[in-house]
């Protein structure tokens, strides 16, 4: 029943508060026809709703069917859509909103002066989807219980609507009148109405939104979408029954005289049935809009979020709010969209843009119904759509008639539709696609990383290096069953063909010869690969994501000059477009082996993977491990107590055990560079940033490295970051007082 209310308090919301007033001057008193036909077209889709839901269980809904069944761009497309079809139907609830609120200040005896091009209404419009923003950021929302009760609220107040709307029409002696000519703008005037109401039919994809959340979906949620479509039609076609039955417009006909009160047309109709009657409705359209638009914007916001989730937006729409935990640069974006529909279109216009979205969305759902059918015919579903595909083809042909017949009605709405849809291709073609295959190629790799799955390449450029990465690839191999791939990548100059680097495979023999035996003594298994590149970086990351390896080990100088530092930059750069992890041994590890390992810990998520490697490294090596916290002097003690709590907690995770040294110095540095005169290895978080930063940005990371007389090693995890330029920006968290 929780399901079912969803459905119908999408739908019984502003459309039919706000659009019935507009659709019954199109169609006239075929406006019951219009109401029935869309029913039946609801119908054809929902069945595609039902079965598709009742299979897949993940928030989403439509979007991640169209991305599952049909080719990508489609995937990117049907969510693109979804979002803007979403928002503009809020910019619709908003502009209901403002009708029925300015409709209330007027009654009071106040007048909202024009604003420039802005009329009170657009003003309203505007403020209140700035209100319901604030409202979606703070992260209050409807709760079941509390939607539930605003749904049977409507139903109750339209349910008087209706009884008071029959008895003045039984009342009539010349009732038929009301109805005659029963299509006076034909079977066009049909057509238009049905895609301008539409949007008051879309309710039932909601529940499919809200899958996650419903128990047992299989069959909850294709009973839900009937269920509620056989609740919500025929009170549509009793209001649009009385509306034209119980009023009398004098020498207007009963649609001419909605269509002249275009919003308020049902509180027209209803202050004539008894004293408050357009009060009820007043009160039942406002709290119809600001449930609607609570709920949209939270929608369209949602769908923006999903988008930048899986990087086909910019990750900043990803985002979210680190007190309220709301995807907060969705929300902005989305309410500019918003704001901007409201006040530069009628409402005429808004409603049609929302309304061709929908019908597209709904469109591609039905095809992406009838592929996975055939692709996926493993899938439990809980409903089977009948007369397959025949049903399921005549949706798709009434969806594409009534989507096609808007532009006689808005021109307008099809432009902005045709723009939105264009910019969403080229968008998709130069960035999101890129961005979605290297999205999922991440995630897949960081869940091996997860599972702690390792597959290790060692990137060995010369003699002089190969023994000191061997042995840290080593100890990660043995201790977590990762296989170790050698590779040596031979830099072509630009210009040259890449078989030009053949030459200089035969004399890299002996190279991975010493290699190999290295790793044979300790059972793990390897493979080696030469790769010819332009570009040495370049080659590494290319062998990382074909090999499909999750963990990257390379060398650098211990006390580069400038030269080597723009070189392992861009390394470091390049790296990070790989979704891998990498140790960066800087120095060489000591022909005597390593006793002693130290640790400096930071606040950060590369030290807490330096921590996570440690006892690979400790078993290895036959090493003692010491976590150095240099505390400056100032530091609380309860946030002293918070780090060396968090520290304790990590080595339970992992189970090792480990020597804490806290020291209390006015330099970090100082602390750290004390603490390590004892060691024979730093295992520390690596540096991140982009080219610039790591040029010229000075560094804890770096200082420690360049002054400590043992060699280094950088753990970095793999991470999405922002820029540097975009640093420069954004707001920066605060450091603590101790070495993050």
């Amino acid at each position: 029943m929780d399901a079912t209310l969803i459905g119908v308090g999408a739908m019984i919301g502003a459309g039919i508060f706000v659009l019935i007033g507009i659709a019954a001057g199109i169609a006239g008193p075929a406006l019951i026809v219009t109401f029935l036909l869309n029913g039946l077209v609801a119908v054809l889709t929902a069945m595609s709703y039902a079965e598709l839901g009742s299979c897949f269980h993940d928030a989403g809904g439509g979007y991640l069917w169209v991305k599952e069944g049909l080719p990508k761009w489609n995937g990117f497309l049907s969510g693109w859509m979804s979002w803007f079809a979403h928002a503009v139907a809020c910019s619709l609830y908003a502009i209901g909103f403002g009708a029925y609120f300015g409709f209330v200040i007027n009654e009071l005896g106040y007048t909202i002066p024009h604003w420039g091009f802005l009329s009170p209404q657009k003003m309203l419009a505007a403020l209140t989807a700035v209100l319901f923003a604030y409202i979606n950021f703070r992260g209050a929302s409807e709760t079941g219980k509390v939607g539930n009760f605003v749904t049977v609220a409507k139903i109750v107040i339209l349910a008087v609507f209706v009884g008071f709307g029959l008895h003045l029409m039984y009342a009539k002696t010349d009732l038929w009148a009301a109805f005659t000519p029963f299509m006076p703008n034909g079977w066009g005037g049909v057509l238009k109405a049905m895609g301008l109401t539409f949007i008051a039919f879309q309710g039932f994809e909601v529940i499919a939104q809200s899958s996650e959340e419903i128990q047992n979906p299989r069959k909850n949620i294709p009973r839900a979408t009937f269920l509620s479509l056989i609740i919500v039609v025929p009170i549509y076609l009793l209001v649009a029954i009385t509306a034209l039955g119980s009023v009398n417009p004098g020498t207007m006909t009963p649609w001419d005289y909605l269509a002249q009160n275009k919003e308020l047309a049902l509180v027209a109709v209803a202050r004539n049935f008894f004293y408050g009657g357009g009060v009820m409705i007043l009160v039942g359209g406002l709290i119809s809009t600001m449930s609607a638009l609570n709920a949209t914007v939270y929608s369209s916001s949602r769908v923006a979020f999903a988008l930048g989730r899986d990087r086909n937006f910019p990750e900043f729409f990803s985002k979210v709010h680190h007190k309220n935990f709301t995807p907060h640069w969705a929300i902005l974006v989305s309410l500019v969209i918003i704001v901007f529909m409201a006040v530069s279109l009628p409402v005429e216009d808004v409603a049609s843009a929302a309304d061709i979205m929908f019908l597209l969305l709904f469109l591609q759902v039905n095809i992406a119904m009838i592929r996975l059918r055939k692709k996926r015919p493993d899938l439990d579903r809980g409903f089977i759509t009948p007369l397959f595909p025949w049903v399921t083809i005549a949706g798709i042909v009434l969806l594409l008639i009534l989507a096609v017949y808007m532009f006689n009605y808005s021109v307008i709405a099809w432009i902005v539709t045709a723009v939105w849809i264009a910019l969403g291709l080229g968008i998709f073609k130069v960035y999101a696609s890129k961005r979605e295959v290297e999205h999922i190629r991440k995630v897949r790799a960081l869940e091996r990383i997860e599972r702690k799955e390792y597959s290790i390449l060692v990137n060995i450029a010369s003699p002089k290096t190969l023994e000191s990465l061997t042995k840290v690839a080593l100890s990660i191999a043995v201790k977590h069953n990762a296989e170790i791939i050698f590779l040596h990548v031979v830099e072509v100059h630009e210009g040259q063909v890449l078989m030009a680097g053949l030459d200089e495979t035969e004399d890299l023999k002996p190279l991975f010869a010493k290699a190999e035996s290295l790793a044979l003594e300790s059972g793990v298994p390897l493979r080696s690969i030469v790769k010819i590149s332009h570009r040495i970086s370049q080659g590494i990351v290319d062998t990382a994501l074909e090999e499909e390896c999750n963990f990257v080990v390379i060398g650098r100088q211990k006390n580069p000059n400038f030269f080597d530092r723009i070189f392992s930059s861009l390394i470091y750069t390049v790296l990070q477009k790989s979704p891998s992890e990498a140790a960066v041994l800087h120095g060489e590890i000591p022909q005597e082996g390593v006793r002693n390992i130290l640790i400096p810990y930071g606040a950060n998520i590369h030290t807490r993977l330096a921590l996570e490697i440690a006892p690979a490294l400790a078993e290895f090596f036959d090493a003692k491990l010491k976590i150095a916290v240099v505390f400056e002097y100032g530091v609380p003690k309860r946030e002293r107590d918070v780090v060396i709590h968090d520290i304790q907690q990590i080595m339970r995770e992992n189970s090792f055990v480990a020597d804490i040294a806290v020291v209390k110095e006015s330099d970090v540095l100082k602390g750290i560079l004390r603490l390590s005169k004892e060691a024979d290895l730093v295992l520390m978080g690596g540096r991140t940033g982009d080219l610039v930063e790591l040029l010229f940005a000075t560094s804890l990371t770096r200082e420690i490295t360049e002054q400590v007389a043992c060699p280094v090693l950088w753990v970095k995890e793999y991470e999405e970051r922002v820029s540097f330029w975009k640093s420069l920006l954004l707001p920066q968290k605060r450091k603590g007082g101790h070495n993050e």
